[in-house]
């Protein structure tokens, strides 16, 4: 992403290898970089260009046809996922991943052949899910552990999500800011969920509608309690808090506060307090706290307690069920 002022307005272009999307308020500035991208580049191949509220852009249709709102529409390469699975679908379960999601047991691995068809899917999801479908992201982050050996078990769990995205196909992604100059982030982390105890990491971030990031990931160190799980799960995160705190700046958004919201009033304390709530028990991890209590004493960020059953980044960090699903999902 790159910025120019051009007669008082920021001009915005951003890039992916030769797919360029240009905005400025005034249109004939965008002319006029048509043109020039035409002089420059136009003797290889002509420069061609799209204009109006709907944009498909790195297999994305950006529809801003709603005022202050963009629906991200990947509706198209999901069919496309779904005709090319070698599996019939059905459509019919309700969540992308049963409560299991983690558990590995022991079964047959797949044949070579059965093994690429596992990991082109999962790639396949993946981009997916980073851009248009961040409802699948919990199941992704878990089948992308396992491309390296999969098993039966962990086709299985691949045939629901995608059974899943048949039943979804129609969804897509909504934004929209409120206004209030907020960016809120949803913190979480299911302690000791893996096989080897290692817990999860569950993020979301918000402007008001649906969510603009999420993250998902297992952790890479084990932890002793819930509350460093949930630190550690901060940590995670804290890296694309302080990276969009300083995107936001430079696209010259006024964001009043950066918020982190998590429902573990100890891991709280610790962040908020550093040196002065260190015990024995926290002491092996005080880089991570003392690294965001740094940031929440500069002002960078604000740490703020949320009841489980309201942050939505509880859908990050474990494979929800039922009505507690149905409510983040529409929210994501």
């Amino acid at each position: 992403v790159a910025n120019k002022t051009i007669r008082g307005k920021q001009h915005t272009i951003m890039w992916h290898v030769d797919d360029v999307k240009s905005s400025h308020e005034d249109p004939k500035v965008n002319d006029e970089f048509h043109a020039w991208l035409q002089k420059e580049h136009g003797q290889e191949r002509e420069v061609t260009a799209t204009r109006g509220k709907k944009h498909v852009y790195l297999g994305m249709t950006l529809d801003f046809t709603t005022p202050g709102e963009v629906k991200i529409d990947m509706t198209d390469y999901v069919k496309e996922m779904i005709e090319e699975f070698p599996i019939d679908l059905k459509g019919k379960v309700s969540t992308p991943a049963n409560d299991s999601l983690f558990k590995v047991v022991t079964s047959k691995r797949l044949s070579p052949m059965k093994a690429d068809v596992f990991h082109t899917f999962t790639a396949k999801a993946l981009f997916l899910t980073k851009r248009a479908r961040p409802d699948i992201m919990p199941t992704v982050a878990f089948l992308c552990t396992r491309v390296q050996e999969p098993t039966a078990q962990d086709w299985t769990k691949l045939h629901r999500m995608m059974d899943f995205l048949k039943r979804t196909q129609e969804d897509c992604l909504t934004l929209k800011a409120d206004g209030s100059a907020r960016v809120i982030w949803n913190i979480d982390a299911a302690f000791a969920v893996h096989p080897d105890m290692k817990s999860h990491s569950g993020v979301t971030m918000t402007m008001g509608k649906g969510a603009i990031q999420t993250l998902s990931r297992k952790q890479k160190l084990n932890t002793r309690s819930s509350t460093e799980a949930e630190l550690v799960g901060v940590d995670d995160g804290m890296a694309q808090v302080m990276w969009t705190k300083h995107f936001l700046d430079a696209q010259g958004y006024n964001v009043r506060k950066h918020i982190i919201q998590q429902d573990n009033e100890s891991a709280i304390k610790l962040e908020n307090n550093g040196a002065r709530s260190v015990g024995q028990r926290s002491r092996h991890i005080n880089i991570r706290y003392f690294f965001v209590t740094d940031q929440i004493e500069k002002g960078n960020v604000e740490i703020r307690y949320c009841p489980t059953d309201q942050l939505e980044a509880d859908y990050m960090s474990k494979p929800l069920q039922g009505i507690k699903f149905k409510r983040f999902h529409r929210s994501i």
